[in-house]
């Protein structure tokens, strides 16, 4: 009789570690955020022991909805510690977009950059505020999006000049990428932009 074989999973491998750039604050809110889920699995595994002087396991639904609590609680505070320990963290505050040299994009700048895909003769145009980690609000008074600074456009564009057109490997297939203007933002168009400061969602969320 042959043995049995033996499953094969396929995991996904983990990102490579990153230099992520945040604003000011961001690494609180993950210290907070950290702290506050350690509260609530505290309170989560006191439910559980509740639960559990309660009698039989095998029909004690409070037990059971504790214990999957603490699981998924526990896979958040984890998701949450692997990304804090591989990525790098530089905190930026953006009062320094304001005067940022416009020679080339940056973090930080306003940009209109047309795009044109490989092979198609439409060509589109958008308005960017390059921006740190997470950010993807839109100005409903200017039109100009969030670019967070480690998409795969943002790490095309920054670095280029006005008014060279540039082939670049995008996710969507090759395109081709020219930059119109730069310049740098108003302090308007940032407090229009700009989330108060959240820790990230991880898969653990309930």
């Amino acid at each position: 009789m042959a043995p049995p074989r033996r499953k094969h999973i396929f995991r996904l491998a983990p990102p490579p570690p990153m230099t992520i750039y945040v604003r000011r604050g961001f690494l609180r809110a993950l210290t907070e955020e950290f702290e506050a889920l350690k509260v609530k699995r505290a309170a989560l595994v006191e439910d559980k022991v509740e639960a559990h002087s309660q009698g039989d396991l095998r029909e004690n639904f409070g037990f059971k909805a504790a214990k999957d609590a603490i699981r998924a609680v526990d896979r958040k505070m984890d998701d949450l510690d692997r990304f804090y320990r591989r990525n790098t963290f530089i905190e930026v505050d953006p009062a320094a977009w304001l005067t940022k040299p416009t020679d080339f994009v940056q973090l930080g700048h306003v940009i209109k950059v047309e795009k044109q895909d490989v092979g198609a003769k439409r060509k589109d145009s958008f308005k960017f505020l390059v921006a740190t980690y997470g950010e993807t609000a839109t100005d409903s008074d200017t039109g100009i999006e969030c670019l967070p600074h480690n998409s795969p456009l943002a790490a095309a564009l920054l670095g280029l000049k006005v008014g060279v057109p540039t082939p670049v490997p995008l996710p969507a297939g090759p395109s081709t990428l020219t930059v119109l203007s730069i310049r740098n933002p108003t302090q308007a168009e940032l407090d229009r932009l700009l989330a108060p400061i959240q820790a990230p969602e991880m898969e653990g969320e309930e």
